[in-house]
């Protein structure tokens, strides 16, 4: 999730970018980096480490010009090194890059058979360098651009440069957030309007596969056909870009709409240098000798291990057990000799996990924290430390620390199974290839909004909501309940779709929305018969599933949502922000505090 400006300004460049990537400084730390144009020339300064680094570099060797673009990095490509540091160059070009490329690989290969080299372990180099053959070939500097964006699979934020240009900034985003700023005989793009707050209070938000031409006195929008398009410019109070929720009404939309960006930035910090595999502090772990995980959550957390064990006992073979932590203690359970707990929690202080930690280590147990806070007491008192990199949180009902936890714990399963000798490593890398495409999928899942709240509107009327699902959806079904229970306060339930002729469908009558996630995966057919035997019970299903499973249903269902066909193990990422959206959206129908549920905290420190 890293930051990134652009500016073309009518003072020096250099201490405005500076400016600017310290509020965004948030978004990584590993390198940081600007690139301006004096005379027209392009020139760059790197530094691996905090800000205060480039800061330190640039009194030594200032840079020039008034148009520029910075970057601070959190590493997705490469270990954090002045080498993989951005803006990265290529010939007369450079680039700052949010976000990950899935083909960058294939990408790589065409231009080093084209006679092209490469510098760094990035896949922002090829951005730069694709966009360099582009204008070898005689194309202008935005056709090339064009050329270059519409080659990139994947979810990203860019904004390129150009020698001999000092007059133009190009930019582009697909499921990584841009905003621009406008000036006079000025403008300005950044990742997050909080860049931006002190240069202007007049700020246009892109929207999904935008790219926009900046000049010193114009701004030029195409959206992802390459149309011209208009977006709203608003006018916005300085302190209302400080708060920095975007464009966003709430925190939590805000939060859900940055996911993509998310699970690229842990993507980075859980997958090799290589990306061929999964990498991380648990590689120490004797995990061939452990008989048996267990993990231990409070809430949200503890769903996202339900989706855990499935990956875990599916993908590593090593059996599983979950526990409530409010629970665990209390039953004083017998943990196995070499046995390994692992504790999740986002704020990692929360008071139940934190002394189920202490209990599992008082009964010899191998402790692994998976915080988000890396400075917690968990991450201070366990053996290993797991940070999920999920950035600050604000809004109290989790979505990105959800998703992010999600992510760790599959990759974690990754690395055990390997470590077991349950894969080698061609399937490792499988794995690691399809763990990458998750960002891009949140991205097609987040451009559904609009369908998932005209949804929820008939939903915020209910008084009681069901949630259906089988296998990996079971854990998204009491997601999805336990968010609509928190921000909407409608009373809502998850049940494994087998179990509801076991007693549920008792519940079902004309007036409750059911909602199924319904992929179509091996247990389809099972839950397509499930769900039959609620409509035929007046049941209101809503179909949450994709082209596949909306194909077997359409006619029966009340309402349907088609989602992107995705492997079913990745595909609790995707469901997950569906649910979300019907939750949130609900809760505004409502006019619930969303952000701050009545009754709730974002972090439980007592018992």
């Amino acid at each position: 999730m890293c930051g990134i400006v652009g500016v073309i300004a009518n003072q020096p460049a250099a201490p405005i970018l500076l400016a600017s990537l310290k509020r965004l400084e948030y978004r990584g730390y590993d390198s940081a980096g600007m690139a301006t144009l004096e005379g027209g020339v392009l020139d760059r300064r790197r530094a691996e480490g905090k800000l205060s680094a480039l800061a330190a570099l640039l009194l030594d060797q200032p840079l020039r010009g008034t148009t520029g673009i910075g970057h601070t990095r959190w590493a997705t490509h490469g270990s954090p090194s002045e080498a993989n540091a951005h803006p990265h160059r290529s010939g007369p070009v450079a680039v700052v890059h949010n976000g990950i490329i899935e083909n960058y690989l294939e990408l790589k290969r065409d231009l080093v058979d084209a006679g092209y080299s490469f510098e760094s372990q990035t896949d922002t180099e090829v951005i730069a360098t694709l966009c360099a053959s582009m204008l070898a070939r005689g194309l202008d500097c935005e056709d090339a651009a064009a050329a270059t964006i519409a080659r990139l699979r994947g979810a990203y934020a860019l904004c390129f440069v150009f020698d001999g240009r000092p007059d133009l900034l190009i930019c582009a985003r697909r499921g990584s957030p841009l905003v621009l700023g406008f000036g006079e005989g000025e403008n300005f793009v950044g990742s997050d309007a909080i860049a931006l707050a002190p240069l202007t209070d007049r700020i246009c938000y892109l929207e999904e596969g935008d790219w926009a031409v900046l000049t010193r006195s114009d701004v030029r929008i195409h959206d992802a056909a390459g149309n011209p398009v208009t977006r709203d410019v608003q006018t916005v109070a300085l302190e209302t870009i400080v708060a920095d929720k975007g464009q966003h009404r709430h925190y939590m939309a805000k939060e859900i709409h940055e996911q993509p960006s998310v699970i690229a930035r842990a993507l980075g910090a859980w997958i090799s240098e290589d990306r061929t595999r999964i990498a991380c502090a648990a590689e120490n772990v004797d995990w061939a000798r452990a008989p048996r995980l267990t993990i231990v959550a409070c809430g949200t957390a503890y769903y996202a291990a339900h989706v855990a064990k499935v990956w875990m006992e599916r993908v590593a073979r090593i059996p599983v057990e979950i526990e409530i932590a409010s629970e665990f203690r209390y039953r004083e359970p017998p943990l196995p000799d070499r046995g390994v707990t692992m504790v999740v929690s986002q704020s990692g202080e929360t008071a139940d996990t934190l002394a189920a930690l202490r209990y599992a280590q008082s009964r010899g147990q191998i402790t692994l924290g998976l915080v988000n806070v890396t400075t917690s007491t968990i991450a201070r008192e366990a053996d290993v430390i797991l940070p999920i990199h999920a950035g600050p949180e604000i809004g109290v009902a989790s979505t990105k620390a959800f998703t992010a936890m999600v992510f760790c714990l599959s990759a974690l399963a990754v690395l055990i199974a390997r470590k077991r000798g349950e894969i080698g490593l061609d399937e490792e890398h499988g794995y690691v290839e399809l763990l990458s495409t998750v960002p891009r999928l949140m991205s097609e899942t987040i451009a559904l909004e609009p369908q998932f709240e005209a949804l929820a509107h008939d939903i915020a009327r209910s008084s009681d909501t069901l949630f259906l699902g089988r296998g990996l959806m079971y854990p998204l079904a009491l997601e999805g309940a336990l968010k609509l229970k928190e921000i909407t306060y409608i009373h809502a339930e998850g049940y494994a779709a087998g179990e509801i002729k076991h007693g549920p469908i008792a519940l079902v009558d004309e007036l409750t929305p059911i909602i199924a996630l319904a992929p179509f995966d091996g247990l389809f057919d099972k839950l397509a018969s499930n769900l039959r035997e609620v409509m035929g019970r007046k049941g209101r299903v809503a179909l949450i599933g994709d082209a596949e499973a909306s194909r077997d249903l359409a006619e029966e269902v009340w309402r349907r949502v088609e989602m992107p066909a995705v492997d079913p193990l990745i595909a609790p990422y995707i469901y997950a922000v569906a649910v979300q959206f019907i939750a949130y959206h609900a809760a505004v129908a409502k006019g619930t505090d969303v952000d701050q549920p009545r009754n709730l905290a974002k972090s439980v420190t007592v018992e």
